[in-house]
């Protein structure tokens, strides 16, 4: 939604008939606004506020992980919130960019965003935290409630996230597991990230006085995991076609590759295995579920751990509501998706943040603005229950190591029963102690 051009000031021969009723219309709002209508989001008949541009990123179309929900979420949204006047009266404008699973176009995203004015990078996904977090820092451009998957997110003071990331996600899957495993195997993939993960899963599983788990390694793009399956196996003392391994969990966090990974680990294991298998959301979903078997497939059983609520809960409905109203069959937008989710939390805090702002009578709403905004925290956001209240003052930190920014250790823990994502654990689950406690691999 923009402004509308203003008519052009060189003189006509004649005024026409239109011309002379706008006039007349014009005169009459200085005396009574309601007689010829408002703009939406006009304030005290002072016109339309100015327009906010924000950019989301995601990779797209990629041989790894891809998230196109999120800038399909991000789209809908502005749609949205534009036909309802805008955030607070504001036209909402929204970019999106591929970052390819790239670093220079990670980096050329950020620039994008730089040279577009944006106020924010809100509900984003990108690995190559070191790209594009200069310059967005060199320009004051806050990054709001990304998916969490590099270091930067969770370091630079212009980085505000609404989740705990794959830190908290790795410590609940840890503690989630250490009640009914005995001995568990992580494969994950073979980065810097995934470099982290073993300690972080060991964390969780020493609060149930479990031994660390068995590092499998796997490349972040294979197309085959029988390796890395036998290497899980083994790790949990069962055997390639042999159904032993009770008390055994291996658990996935390869992205989008975690489907290829347990159709390997199936192959493996024809006649079934008492192997319990386990993962976290945005690995597994609800989707992958449906597509390998749902309750007959080899995700049945399955421990999973997310950052927020099942996605059948109806704290999502306004979500679904948008995606349904706005997303127009938008069939790249899936409301279990925890990128989608992420997503419309971000935007959420944006909405919030913007009316604190209009509230507290600033001007122009610049990206300076908004950092201060969420830097202060006056009021602290509520996201409808889908996350706790989120602010970023730094009493809200948590002392975590490596991961100074996280604002939220809360985590949820879901199963796959009857071919369906279902809360194995009512409510949240705060994993803040284990990822406070030192690692091993400090």
């Amino acid at each position: 939604m923009t402004g509308r051009r203003r008519p052009s000031p060189r003189p006509f021969p004649r005024a026409s008939a239109a011309a002379t009723a706008v006039t007349a219309c014009t005169a009459a709002l200085a005396s009574l606004l309601s007689a010829c209508g408002s703009l939406p989001g006009a304030s005290g008949g002072s016109g339309e506020k100015e327009p906010l541009t924000v950019m989301t990123w995601a990779p797209v179309d990629t041989k790894a992980t891809n998230m196109p929900g999120m800038p399909a979420m991000a789209e809908a949204y502005a749609r949205w919130v534009n036909a309802q006047g805008g955030l607070n009266g504001h036209p909402l404008k929204v970019l999106t960019c591929n970052e390819h699973n790239d670093s220079v176009a990670a980096a050329r995203c950020a620039q994008r965003a730089v040279d577009a004015k944006a106020i924010a990078v809100v509900g984003s996904y990108s690995q190559f935290g070191r790209s594009f977090i200069s310059p967005l820092e060199r320009n004051g451009i806050p990054y709001l409630g990304g998916y969490g998957v590099s270091d930067e997110e969770f370091a630079s003071p212009l980085s505000y996230p609404v989740n705990g990331g794959p830190a908290a996600l790795l410590a609940g899957n840890g503690r989630q597991l250490s009640s009914v495993c005995e001995r568990v195997a992580l494969v994950r993939p073979d980065t810097i990230q995934g470099d982290q993960m073993p300690a972080l899963l060991s964390a969780g599983l020493s609060d149930g006085s479990r031994g660390a788990a068995t590092d499998v390694r796997a490349p972040e793009d294979g197309t085959d995991y029988s390796e890395a399956a036998r290497r899980a196996l083994d790790g949990v003392g069962a055997s390639a076609g042999v159904p032993k391994g009770a008390g055994g969990c291996v658990t996935a966090a390869l992205g989008e590759r975690t489907d290829t990974f347990f159709d390997s680990f199936r192959r493996l294991t024809p006649g079934g295995s008492k192997v319990r298998i386990a993962s976290v959301l945005g690995s597994v979903g609800q989707a992958l579920v449906d597509r390998t078997g749902g309750r007959y497939g080899p995700l049945e059983g399955a421990y999973l751990t997310g950052w927020y609520p099942v996605a059948s809960d109806p704290r999502w409905n306004p979500m679904r509501k948008v995606v349904r109203d706005h997303a127009f069959n938008d069939n790249r937008i899936d409301p279990a998706d925890p990128g989608v989710q992420t997503t419309w939390i971000a935007y959420t805090v944006l909405r919030a943040v913007v009316a604190q702002l209009d509230d507290k009578g600033v001007g122009d709403i610049t990206a300076h603005s908004v950092q201060q905004a969420l830097d202060q925290g006056d009021r602290a956001v509520d996201t409808g229950g889908l996350t706790p209240k989120l602010r970023w003052r730094s009493d809200d930190m948590l002392a975590v190591q490596d991961f100074p920014r996280i604002v939220n250790g809360l985590v949820t823990y879901q199963a796959v029963r009857e071919g369906q994502l279902v809360a194995a654990k009512e409510g949240f689950v705060n994993v803040t102690t284990t990822l406070e406690r030192p690692r091993a691999d400090s």
